[in-house]
């Protein structure tokens, strides 16, 4: 299976805050948040993973180049997008093979352990033709912006929400895909649209059938506040473990 990247956003709300390096680079528990990524993805048995990073500068890529020279099933290409669902257009490419793939952003923070049983679980319902898509999701709600994911009976996701009078589940920014959901995504190119939550919308339209698999809790690294939360959520993941 590739996995794949969004890494490609300007991190201005942690620029402004004091944090020097780009977003990818940024180290949380002693690892830069793009290298965690690919180490998950390796022990998950990925085949290839596809990241785009931005030009603004070239910390990013230069990095990226030499995870591929130290053997890494690295593949990136650098490009400045005006969204995150330009950027998985742009990744569209790398992507779009006969196999299910699995999308993220570069500072979604989750326990390690979940996500190899959401691998798991995606390669089955994939594997058996149950489902187009399975999204993370979670019911801890720490976004400033959350799309809430209105689900069925058996997690089979009915919409996706900008409100919610009774929020249960928030998207987590994990995607599990099939090919299908990359002609979606042209189609919402095409009409002018752009925002992920949009492309997610438009796949229940396109009546693919997206289930959705409950994590614990995820994070994003928006804020330098959000540098020590995640330390201290990874920490009490480590001792959970033991």
């Amino acid at each position: 299976m590739k996995y794949a990247i969004i890494a490609a956003g300007e991190g201005s709300r942690l620029a402004e805050e004091g944090i020097q390096v780009p977003k990818p680079l940024v180290r949380v528990a002693g690892e830069q948040l793009v290298d965690r990524l690919i180490r998950i993805f390796r022990d998950c048995g990925a085949t290839e993973v596809c990241i785009i990073c931005n030009q603004l500068t070239s910390l990013v890529s230069d990095h990226l180049a030499a995870c591929r020279q130290q053997g890494w099933p690295v593949r990136y290409i650098q490009k400045t997008t005006s969204s995150s669902m330009h950027s998985m257009y742009e990744l569209a490419p790398l992507i779009d093979d006969d196999e299910p793939f699995v999308l993220t952003t570069v500072d979604t923070i989750f326990r390690e352990e979940e996500f190899r049983a959401y691998v798991e679980e995606w390669q089955r319902l994939a594997d058996s033709g149950e489902a187009d898509g399975l999204m993370g999701v979670t019911d801890y709600i720490d976004d400033e912006k959350p799309l809430y994911v209105e689900t069925e009976d058996g997690l089979g996701i009915t919409a996706f929400l900008d409100k919610q009078e009774h929020p249960h589940y928030i998207s987590g920014g994990i995607y599990g895909l099939t090919p299908r959901s990359l002609q979606t995504l042209r189609q919402c190119i095409e009409r002018g649209e752009s925002r992920m939550r949009n492309f997610q919308r438009a796949l229940i339209a396109d009546g693919l059938r997206l289930k959705a698999y409950p994590f614990s809790k995820v994070l994003d690294i928006d804020h330098a506040s959000d540098i020590q939360k995640a330390e201290e959520f990874l920490a009490a993941c480590g001792l959970n473990d033991k």
